[in-house]
């Protein structure tokens, strides 16, 4: 089993046993549920830098990443960095994150929120909007075409933007569909974890220019972004690159400013 199998494994009991704590119904009576969401993918469109900054504490392929910076700082620090949208890790087994640091993320910053999570469910999708994202991440390593059909229209109807993550050209067929607003291709390969921007390249000329065209890991430096720009990509998902540093927004900050 890979450790994708392990995590959709675990994460289908950790969504039936939230199911049992709290309904649907307590949900969207959230205060956060009837709020206006802002476009990642509009704030992509119009933006001359596209990053998109994540907190991540820690990750399967790189262990601890920075477990002592509060989620309160890294959005304020990432908004006045000027990034175009904040990820948020909300999986709490292998990224030591959780739906509160969404709360606080969006109680802290007017960023367009991505909840980075391994949807398998709808109710992830309402939860996401009960906590205040703007946008899921839907995987098409762990969906098949139909449920990325039903999780991305369910997203939609709730006025959720909607990035799918392909990771070769097989999964970027079966996913292409009117319902997703933007199409991430992920440069690490799930199997050895290896990072190549070559993938991003690759895929470029087959997603159609409909979709705003997001790069995702292993950009660590402006050489990389300035490398993919020339094949159509707006977006460009940083990680651990800022969370490594002992001021992730400053650090956000530095990065936009060289790459202006």
């Amino acid at each position: 089993m890979t450790i994708l199998d392990n995590i959709v494994k675990d994460k289908r009991k950790e969504v039936d046993l939230r199911k049992g704590l709290i309904p649907v119904s307590q949900l969207e009576q959230s205060i956060l549920f009837s709020r206006d969401t802002i476009s990642l993918a509009n704030n992509l469109r119009n933006s001359s830098t596209g990053i998109i900054a994540e907190h991540k504490r820690r990750s399967p392929s790189k262990s601890v990443i920075n477990q002592s910076l509060n989620v309160q700082d890294v959005a304020k620090g990432y908004e006045d960095a000027g990034v175009c949208g904040m990820s948020v890790l909300t999986d709490g087994k292998y990224f030591g994150g959780s739906l509160d640091d969404l709360l606080l993320a969006r109680a802290s910053c007017n960023l367009p929120l991505l909840r980075k999570e391994f949807i398998i469910d709808n109710y992830q999708i309402l939860e996401a909007k009960a906590y205040g994202a703007d946008v899921i991440l839907l995987i098409a390593a762990i969906l098949t075409r139909e449920e990325i059909k039903q999780f991305s229209q369910f997203a939609k109807s709730l006025d959720l933007d909607v990035l799918l993550e392909v990771h070769n050209e097989e999964e970027l067929h079966k996913s292409i569909m009117p319902s997703l607003d933007m199409l991430g291709v992920n440069n690490r390969n799930l199997k050895t974890f290896d990072v190549s921007l070559e993938t991003s390249k690759a895929l470029s000329t087959l997603i159609p220019n409909d979709f705003v065209k997001v790069s995702e890991s292993g950009i660590s430096n402006i050489e990389a972004i300035k490398e993919l720009k020339p094949y159509g990509y707006q977006g460009f998902l940083i990680g651990e690159n800022f969370m490594k540093t002992d001021n992730a927004g400053e650090s956000a900050k530095q990065f936009i400013k060289s790459l202006l």
